[in-house]
């Protein structure tokens, strides 16, 4: 029987990640909370910023730059695995589960982007001290911030090409929501040769990246106890379920579902919640501003 024959018309994809039986909806409950945390902390920052003239600069544009991305790679996936563990949704339609493979990609893509050019952005304030206004003003950061953005996309974009053109042979979903390997392993082909693309590429974004963070953060000892301990923690959370997930699985490690997709969840959500409380505490004037309001605050009351 040819592939052809053999694949079926999709259109919804049941999400079976989870028991639909026996939900775990502890762990439902605590995605929820820790969701709502995250995009309240992203959100807090991003108002700060926005709303203050005198925080628009490099350093916090790109601050709030990180805040958007937090929101929408955490809500790229996470809402359905809600809806999956406390109100038993189970299933997403073809066009919603395809956008929401695309969006979770080019949020995780840009993650990685916008704590790159943080550290670009350190380490023209550590290397050029004087200058560091000149060199690195609110145009270029938005531009550069702009390039980031079109260059995540674009690279997403075979993620896109490589699975809408396959055959379906099958509608459930193996893993918690649709991400790029639980789509491929629906369709009708082999998805290993896909996989090994997918991390070929993952592989070069990842590593460059890391590198460039690390080689940056080298050139920060003075401040090993603040700035680059805040950043090498926002950095770790991203990177290490990552690097597991995509390229240790194609050296071999092997991971239970149940493993996989903690992993996953904990890239989702880790990086999300983390960054903009760390960025917050760390920085002195969104510090500031905040106490000035609880200040009122406790004065008026």
């Amino acid at each position: 029987m040819s592939l052809q024959n053999a694949s079926i018309k999709l259109t919804y994809f049941i999400i079976g990640g989870f028991d639909t039986v026996k939900r775990p909806v502890a762990v439902g409950v605590v995605m929820l909370i820790t969701y709502l945390l995250a995009v309240f902390a992203s959100l807090v920052n991003i108002i700060f910023i926005v709303s203050d003239k005198q925080l628009h600069k490099p350093m916090y544009l790109l601050i709030c730059n990180l805040a958007v991305v937090d929101i929408l790679y955490t809500s790229s996936s996470t809402p359905t695995m809600i809806g999956v563990l406390l109100a038993g949704v189970n299933t997403i339609s073809y066009v919603e589960c395809i956008i929401q493979m695309y969006v979770y990609q080019v949020g995780a893509t840009m993650e990685m982007f916008s704590l790159t050019i943080m550290a670009f952005d350190r380490l023209i304030a550590i290397i050029y001290p004087l200058q560091y206004h000149s060199y690195l003003t609110i145009t270029r950061t938005v531009v550069f911030t702009y390039i980031l953005w079109i260059v995540a996309c674009s690279l997403v974009l075979f993620t896109l090409v490589t699975a809408t053109p396959l055959p379906h042979c099958n509608s459930r979903l193996r893993y918690t929501f649709c991400d790029y390997a639980a789509v491929m392993r629906t369709t009708c082909v082999n998805p290993e040769k896909y996989f090994n693309q997918v991390a070929i590429i993952s592989f070069f974004v990842s590593f460059f990246t890391f590198t460039f963070i690390c080689l940056s953060s080298n050139n920060d000892k003075k401040k090993m106890g603040s700035t680059l301990v805040s950043h090498l923690i926002c950095v770790s959370c991203l990177y290490c379920p990552q690097f597991i997930i995509v390229i240790l699985t194609r050296f071999g490690v092997v991971l239970t579902l149940e493993e996989r997709q903690g992993l996953l969840i904990g890239t989702i959500l880790g990086p999300s919640l983390v960054n903009p409380f760390v960025y917050f505490l760390r920085t002195k004037e969104i510090k500031s501003k905040m106490f000035k309001i609880f200040r009122k605050i406790n004065t008026a009351g």
